[in-house]
């Protein structure tokens, strides 16, 4: 036996983090870059104490909130194309209950993030500690167990030599592309600061090599034919080509063989959006080009996506009498779906060999692609100039309300600014190389179809989970990643009032976010898929109880945290606004009143929802026929 060295487990975890490596295309880098924590019951005499002794080259950051700060953690990591992490200790109980919805948006993300929540005691001595949930069937359970479903690896520490084979396991789960995600491990709070003589040989370096997964021969021979078998194939970009850096192989497969890009929201700015083939978002919050490409298709290349109910149009948005499928993922499970061809193998690799594959190729879609382009361009500029009036807008949009109720809202919020026309607004004035985040509500739908991304991974949304709330603390761990750059949380009010904690720690630390706060006064998002679907306005409008429209004064709430702040409701507001953030260095919120019903809408795309089969409403009994006329053209699997 070798040399050992007495820590406690917490020590002990501190200083192996500190000695993890990942090793990609040859570049070498430490692999953990910090820890947020917030100390509590269970974690600040351990890990606390380990931290302040020693924490090596790992920052270390206060959060206000947990989710909120895993939040942060995990658009780090994202951002980083999942090449670094921080992790997150919190206390036990609430502290690590907080964690399960900012868990369950990293699973469904694929995104890496180490989570450590304090446990109760291992010797049960004391139990029931403070903050410790007690079931009958069972003295083992903890609030931990909650985060079991939603964590891609899971153990519970009651035994510091345990810590050593987890830790080991977590880290080969998180750097693994095809099973990336949260990884969590709960310690026993008396475990934390227990002693134990530790091999010395599990601190040394270790470094966790990436390394590109190949095609086969056989796949590459099987992709190559089912290409040049179609006649129109499209190439659906997810979030897998982004992680890979495939950006040059989809742009050389695309102009040589005259192959449409479409997007997945993950995926989305892994090519720029100025790339002429590239036709943007597809599915419900897609653009009509992409869309049109997409029923026209014959053959779905899948580059590392999950294929979602929104990117494809809950399996309505091909025309599966001639569509064919072939998936290229890291994930064996993802490349078979839609009962696809499948290469399992790196996006990049497989894109560069599969060029070689494919002389004498052509697509027939001819001028099509720049047709359907410069068509959604015109689209696009159009909305960008809606204007209202008290009779109406021009141009004309989509909207449920009465005339009588936006002008209540114009008059309630004091703005005629349309929500689509802020968007690109901002989109033509923000630095280029500015990176964006959303996640939720109906700015997601926007940005996919709207916001041009000419600079590389700089469209940042989390549409896994669409998890409101991530929107502000995200845009921290955008900072983190990229403290020479603008970084800017589009969010509306539903989801700022949700979470915008880590505001806080981005004006505590002087990491500067922008926020930009679109206030419609309601959960717009939800109250357009209520009313499309037969029924009112129900519950979505933030109206008092005598009926009048809430109207929050959100930049003085956010001035009273110590930023800077602007109030924008018209074009000429918001332009200076944007331009005089730029010059700040603390951290700004621009406030917009936008009037609702002032979104975009669908083009060429459905949505799978649960409309009630019996109603004593017509207009709910029409939206059940169509949902189930609908659903004779989509795919079952």
């Amino acid at each position: 036996m070798g040399k050992t060295i007495r820590l406690t487990t917490a020590q002990a975890l501190i200083k192996f983090l500190n000695r993890q490596y990942i090793h990609v295309d040859g570049k070498e880098e430490p692999f953990v870059e910090g820890i947020f924590t917030i100390f509590g019951h269970g974690n600040v005499l351990g890990i606390g104490q380990a931290l302040e002794q020693d924490a090596g080259h790992l920052k270390v950051y206060q959060g206000k909130n947990e989710q909120g700060m895993a939040h942060a953690a995990m658009a780090y990591s994202k951002q980083m194309l999942r090449r670094k992490i921080y992790a997150v200790s919190t206390s036990v109980g609430p502290g690590a209950a907080n964690l399960t919805a900012a868990a369950g948006t990293a699973l469904a993300n694929n995104i890496p993030v180490l989570l450590l929540p304090a446990d109760t005691f291992a010797t049960r001595q004391p139990d029931p500690v403070l903050q410790q949930v007690e079931q009958e069937y069972s003295a083992a359970v903890t609030t931990n167990d909650a985060l079991k479903p939603v964590s891609r690896y899971w153990d519970r520490i009651t035994r510091p030599e345990q810590l050593m084979s987890s830790l080991i396991r977590a880290f080969e789960v998180m750097t693994d592309p095809a099973k990336a995600g949260p990884a969590t491990i709960c310690i026993s709070q008396d475990v934390e600061g227990e002693a134990f003589d530790f091999d010395e040989s599990f601190f040394e370096k270790r470094v966790h090599y990436i390394d590109r997964m190949q095609p086969s021969e056989r796949e590459l021979k099987g992709a190559a034919e089912r290409i040049k078998e179609s006649s129109r194939p499209v190439i659906l970009v997810g979030g897998g080509a982004k992680y890979s850096g495939a950006r040059e192989e989809l742009i050389a497969l695309s102009e040589t063989y005259g192959i449409p890009l479409v997007e997945t929201q993950a995926g989305k700015s892994t090519v720029e959006a100025d790339f002429a083939n590239n036709l943007g978002g597809m599915g419900i919050t897609g653009t009509l080009a992409a869309n049109k490409a997409a029923r026209q298709a014959d053959l779905i290349i899948g580059v590392g996506t999950r294929y979602t109910d929104f990117a494809t149009s809950s399996k309505t948005a091909f025309d599966f009498d001639k569509a064919k499928f072939l998936n290229i993922n890291v994930s064996r499970m993802q490349a078979y779906k839609l009962d696809a061809f499948q290469v399992v193998a790196d996006a990049k690799v497989t894109l560069g060999r599969l060029h070689g594959l494919l002389d004498g190729y052509k697509s027939a879609f001819g001028t099509a692609i720049k047709d359907w382009k410069d068509e959604w361009l015109a689209e696009r500029d159009r909305l960008g100039k809606v204007t209202f009036t008290r009779d109406a807008f021009e141009p004309e949009i989509k909207n449920h309300f009465s005339q009588d109720v936006l002008n209540e809202y114009a008059d309630a919020l004091e703005t005629e600014l349309p929500q689509t026309t802020a968007l690109l607004t901002i989109n033509d004035t923000i630095p280029e190389d500015s990176v964006v985040i959303s996640s939720a509500g109906s700015l997601p739908g926007d940005l996919q179809r709207l916001w041009h991304s000419n600079v590389p991974n700089t469209y940042h949304l989390e549409y896994g989970y669409s998890c409101m709330g991530y929107e502000v603390s995200g845009t921290l761990g955008l900072k983190l990643a990229h403290p020479d750059k603008e970084v800017y949380s589009l969010v509306g009010d539903g989801s700022f009032l949700m979470l915008h904690s880590e505001l806080i720690t981005a004006l505590q630390y002087n990491k500067k976010i922008n926020v930009l706060l679109f206030d419609n006064s309601g959960f717009g998002c939800i109250n357009n898929l209520q009313m499309d679907h037969g029924s009112g306005s129900y519950f979505c409008e933030f109206r008092t109880e005598d009926n009048q429209i809430l109207n929050v004064d959100y930049a003085k709430v956010a001035e009273g945290y110590g930023a800077k702040t602007y109030r924008a409701n018209t074009v000429e507001e918001l332009k200076a606004a944007l331009e005089d953030a730029k010059t700040q260095d603390v951290s700004t919120l621009i406030e917009m009143k936008v009037l609702p019903k002032t979104m975009t809408d669908g083009y060429d795309s459905w949505w799978h929802v649960g409309v009630a089969e019996v109603s004593e409403q017509e207009s709910v009994q029409r939206a059940y026929e169509a949902k189930e006329m609908k659903l004779k053209s989509a795919k079952q699997y």
